[in-house]
């Protein structure tokens, strides 16, 4: 039986029902309804498409770190959406820890800082389960060009000019992860040695506050590893030791790669810690 202007019909679930009443510009509507029209099974979620606008400010830093977000009811004007709409979006980016809810005060952008990277991106803790907040040492500064597996992870071409840096952590004193860094020179232009050494907080807080880069995500891949010389030199650990090796590439919005990192832990009286499924909402 036909379906709206003639079309086939086209199965329409609950929530997308509800999108519809929330939709309050006739553009908007009209091109939703189009889209049926021409035979489209499925939509994306209103809300989906909010978050994905609001994302876009954030990236093109429309509100600063730290900065509050106007109130929702002015979010929900400027997108045409109720504020129920609204607010599932704001949900989910308050899920990823790219906005944080201050009770009473209202939603800002996160801010890199040692709390956040603490619970979100540092999972190194003790056998106890308990977190340090570790301490780094700038080890080796250097510029250089990106190799195939390189360039691969950062969406660069091979040969581009990178940035290597190697960083120490120390948990309690002892060294415990060393890091190894490739960032693409690009994203980071003036970049030196002295300026990664003195900054004021985390790796992260240096990319957001300096470069406006938010890493708001990681994709991480475990596996086990021994110690070579230098390593084994560095972490205080016998040549061949067992060590965790950890491999990440860091991501800003939309996924785009910011930094590839290599660490190699001692796992002797640490462990890797991650709570799978937990909410961040709260």
């Amino acid at each position: 039986m036909p379906g709206i202007l003639g079309a086939p019909r086209t199965k329409v679930n609950p929530s997308q029902l509800d999108d519809l009443h929330d939709l309050k510009d006739w553009a908007s509507l009209a091109a939703m309804v189009a889209s049926l029209a021409a035979g489209t099974q499925t939509f994306a979620p209103l809300y989906k498409e909010v978050k994905r606008l609001l994302t876009q400010s954030l990236q093109k830093a429309e509100w600063q770190p730290g900065e509050a977000l106007p109130s929702e009811t002015r979010l929900a004007e400027r997108f045409h959406v109720s504020i129920g709409t609204l607010r599932k979006a704001v949900d989910e980016l308050v899920a990823e820890q790219v906005l944080v809810r201050q009770q009473g005060r209202g939603t800002f952008v996160a801010t890199h800082g040692p709390s956040r990277l603490m619970f979100q991106f540092f999972r190194i803790v003790r056998e106890d389960g308990a977190r340090e907040l570790p301490q780094p040492e700038l080890l080796g500064f250097e510029r250089g060009r990106a190799a195939g597996h390189e360039a691969s992870a950062l969406a660069i071409q091979p040969g581009d000019r990178v940035v290597r840096v190697r960083n120490l952590l120390r948990l309690g004193g002892t060294p415990i992860v060393l890091d190894d860094i490739v960032l693409a020179q690009a994203l980071f232009p003036d970049l030196t040695e002295r300026t990664f050494r003195v900054r004021e907080s985390t790796i992260y807080n240096l990319y957001q506050t300096r470069y406006g880069i938010n890493v708001v995500r990681a994709s991480e891949q475990l596996r086990a590893a021994t110690a070579d010389r230098a390593s084994a030199r560095i972490l205080a650990v016998p040549p061949g030791a067992p060590l965790l090796e950890i491999h990440r590439i860091a991501m800003s919005y939309h996924s785009s790669p910011v930094e590839l990192r290599r660490s190699r832990v001692n796992t002797a009286h640490h462990a890797y810690s991650s709570e799978l499924g937990k909410s961040q909402i709260g």
